[in-house]
């Protein structure tokens, strides 16, 4: 019998950061309450038929392709500092490149 199909999208998380799926994630794992066993981050994995994000990601991104950039999302909430980073796992790589060029700038 196949897998479902959450689980073969948590194992596919889990190969992109280099971590393992976690076959009891939650409360009833002994080792991380996470869905992918990792050894600095925690990773939760959700799969719907739709998630509201991914419309904005859909507009964003037809814009971007319009202007060949990588679309990034900031997700901002009032009187919460800081902000949520939207990136398609696909441009992360991108992403990552575009940071450590800021980083070695300011140094």
């Amino acid at each position: 019998m196949p897998d479902k199909a959450w689980k073969n999208r948590e194992r596919l998380v889990a190969k992109f950061f280099g971590g393992l799926r976690n076959a009891l994630s939650g409360i009833n794992s002994k080792v991380t309450h996470a869905d992918v066993i990792h050894d600095s981050l925690f990773i939760e994995c959700k799969l719907r038929a739709k998630h509201t994000a991914i419309k904005l990601w859909d507009d964003t991104k037809s814009i971007a392709d319009k202007e060949k950039k990588t679309p990034v999302i900031a997700l901002c909430e009032k009187n919460r500092p800081g902000f949520w980073i939207m990136v398609h796992s696909e441009d992360f790589d991108k992403v990552s490149e575009e940071l450590k060029k800021k980083i070695v700038k300011e140094e």
